[in-house]
């Protein structure tokens, strides 16, 4: 049984850009830039927080983790375990995000790791050899030229764990 979404009226997705610039302005400020009641901001963001729609939290700047290196792992799988699979991979404490794709991966790993045998030992060794597996490949970024944290929020692994 899928859980159904929330749906955010234009109140809502007003709220939530104003959240996006700045998670720490008060109730107080977006409602008088708003033009409604503080009542009304606070009880707007308990129920987008509580049904999920949105989570307030800290970002690290990815400069700040210790120089680490944005690495993409491409995974071709059986169908028949594609989310089974996956659900396995988005456990891993180093992995930060895992999308199910269509094109030439069928589930693509993110991870911000800051040593090239970590790499190694999660590709080659952990993921390589889950049942279901056909195939994975690695990319490493080399230079980030624009990051977006609010597209994946993904931390590096000693520092913290954090999924989008």
């Amino acid at each position: 049984m899928k859980t159904q979404l929330p749906v955010l009226d234009e109140l809502d997705h007003r709220i939530v850009d104003l959240l996006t610039v700045d998670a720490r302005v008060s109730n107080r400020q977006i409602a008088a830039q708003l033009g409604v009641t503080e009542g009304t901001i606070r009880g707007r963001i308990h129920r987008l927080e509580k049904s999920g729609a949105i989570r307030l939290t800290a970002v690290t700047n990815v400069a700040y983790a210790g120089s680490p290196r944005v690495v993409l792992i491409g995974i071709q799988a059986h169908h028949g375990e594609l989310r089974a699979l996956a659900d396995r991979i988005a456990a891993m404490q180093e992995i930060g995000c895992v999308i199910i794709m269509l094109g030439r991966f069928d589930i693509l790993a993110i991870g911000l790791f800051s040593d090239l045998n970590d790499v190694i030992d999660v590709a080659n060794n952990r993921i390589l050899a889950l049942p279901g597996v056909r195939h994975v490949e690695t990319s490493i970024a080399v230079r980030t030229l624009k990051y977006d944290y609010r597209a994946a929020k993904i931390t590096d692994s000693r520092r913290g764990r954090a999924r989008s």
